[in-house]
């Protein structure tokens, strides 16, 4: 149980840190003497870039190092990138040090949720809580950087964090035991059979909506601080009041990993992804020309569904996938998707500067119609869940 704790801990860290500076960036720019914050957000594309692009080695390494060994290289890169992001003065510096922080958030994915599905028994409730824990690492990052930019400044919204990390690397290497051998080379009982053709048909599927899926995430998360400013605009000058709210939708929206990680686990995927991103459209759609409380009840809306799809995306590779390569095939997807989807991070600033919020709402909607399409093309019924049994359950 520790172990999974640790696991979920971590979760929640990734995600935090990916979202400090989007965050932050109002204050970093004025810091820096950037006139306008659209202008800063393409230095944070590295980090995005790094996190799907290293994923493949993180994958690779996690199957064939171990799993454990990769997580202490999580904690403690985390940790040291993320305080030197704080000690940044420039533009050009602090996007070097998002991309390095980038690299190492990479690691989580494809290593520490198939760390957690070893021993899991119900891999749809593991993947929903473990969801909710990496919302409420976006639901903290909004807040607690909110409450540091405001009454201390933006370099701590990372140094603490940061130490944080540091932390947990030193209690992980103390308490979880050491794996006896590394997942590509452990003995499985219960290997997963399924036909190439359904294999090639369920990857092309699980590419397709994680890259669509990850552009509306890299979209709302990096610019729903911004869009609240605009779109509510009492909460304009006070950072730790936007922090809050900001925080209450990412809070209340990640409610939804937990409740689809129980349905996961009673029905088939398809029957409960698909209503999940066609809802998205509609909630896009009817936030696009919301103001005020209402745009901000809409917010919640739409962000509970875009954190409702997430856990499908690692409940593909459970059901679909062997535990003895289960590292790689999230490595590689993950590079794919979000090396693709990095693009979101780079364009957002200058597509809001030309276009406005609305037009960002209504691409937003485009982009869920096409997430729901691929969808449809996942095989009706799921193959039986793959055994978790093995000689190692690292997160017992």
């Amino acid at each position: 149980m520790t172990t999974r704790l640790l696991l979920y801990f971590a979760h929640a860290i990734d995600h935090l840190a990916l979202l400090i500076f989007a965050t932050a960036v109002s204050a970093i720019a004025l810091d820096f003497g950037v006139a306008r914050w659209e202008d800063l957000m393409p230095y944070a594309t590295g980090a995005f870039v790094m996190f799907g692009i290293a994923s493949l080695p993180a994958g690779r390494y996690g199957d064939l190092w171990g799993r454990r060994a990769m997580m202490l290289v999580f904690f403690f890169g985390m940790g040291a990138s993320l305080i030197l992001v704080a000690f940044t003065q420039s533009p050009l510096q602090i996007g070097i040090a998002l991309t390095l922080m980038g690299a190492f958030s990479a690691i989580y994915h494809p290593v520490g949720i198939p760390m957690l599905l070893q021993g899991a028994p119900k891999a749809g409730a593991v993947i929903g809580v473990n969801g909710l824990a990496g919302n409420l690492g976006i639901a903290v990052a909004a807040l607690l950087t909110g409450l540091l930019v405001k009454h201390v400044g933006w370099r701590a919204a990372f140094i603490v964090p940061g130490i944080f990390s540091l932390l947990l690397g030193v209690y992980f290497a103390m308490k979880v035991p050491q794996e006896t051998a590394s997942p590509a080379k452990r003995k499985n009982n219960n290997p997963l059979q399924l036909d190439r053709a359904t294999a090639v048909r369920v990857f092309a599927v699980l590419t397709c909506t994680t890259t669509l899926g990850s552009l509306i995430f890299n979209f709302t998360t990096n610019g729903n601080g911004e869009l609240l400013r605009e779109r509510v605009t009492a909460i304009a000058s006070d950072p730790a009041t936007l922090g809050l709210l900001l925080a209450g939708v990412y809070a209340i929206a990640s409610i939804a990993q937990v409740i689809v990680g129980q349905l996961i686990d009673r029905f088939p995927l398809k029957r409960i992804f698909l209503p999940i991103v066609a809802a998205q459209v509609v909630c896009f759609v009817l936030a696009a020309n919301a103001h005020g409380w209402l745009f901000y009840l809409f917010a919640i809306a739409y962000m509970t569904f875009v954190f409702g799809a997430i856990p499908f995306t690692d409940a593909i590779i459970a059901r679909f996938v062997d535990d003895s390569m289960r590292s790689r095939v999230a490595g590689l997807r993950l590079a794919v998707s979000f090396g693709i989807s990095s693009v979101a991070v780079w364009i957002l600033g200058p597509f809001v500067k030309a276009s406005g919020f609305t037009t960002l709402l209504f691409t937003m909607a485009v982009i869920a119609a096409l997430t729901a399409l691929a969808v449809s093309f996942l095989p009706a019924r799921d193959p039986e869940p793959t055994s978790t049994g093995n000689p190692n359950p690292v997160a017992a």
